[in-house]
């Protein structure tokens, strides 16, 4: 069964392209938010299993935001995402609590469903 879904990202375009993608492979994503409080309004709302956060947001960053959502209870799975390369945030996502890092132009079911697949 995939997890309900929350995607934090700033740009509208993104996240319905994403909401699309993830939708067709069978994820349910039951909310969206454009900056880090939305995501963490929208997380205690909605309980998702997993979030796609960007790394860069306008309030603050990724990185912050996976550490609120790691806090929660339950606490969903997060996936971080930017435009830019992955080898720019290498140290930054290992320190994180999120599963790992995908580039924005790889998103796709079989990416998630391969960070998710440890967890499970």
């Amino acid at each position: 069964m995939s997890p309900r879904v929350l995607i934090v990202d700033d740009n509208r375009a993104f996240r319905m392209a994403a909401r699309q993608l993830l939708e067709r492979a069978g994820f349910a994503v039951v909310a969206e938010a454009g900056d880090g409080g939305e995501g963490l309004r929208a997380a205690r709302e909605h309980t998702p299993g997993l979030a796609i956060v960007d790394v860069q947001l306008p309030d603050l960053d990724g990185f912050e935001l996976a550490e609120q959502l790691a806090a929660l209870d339950p606490a969903p799975d997060v996936i971080l995402t930017s435009s830019l390369d992955g080898s720019d945030f290498g140290a930054l996502v290992a320190g994180s609590p999120a599963l790992g890092f995908i580039p924005k132009a790889e998103l796709s079911a079989r990416s998630i469903e391969a960070l998710l697949a440890p967890t499970r």
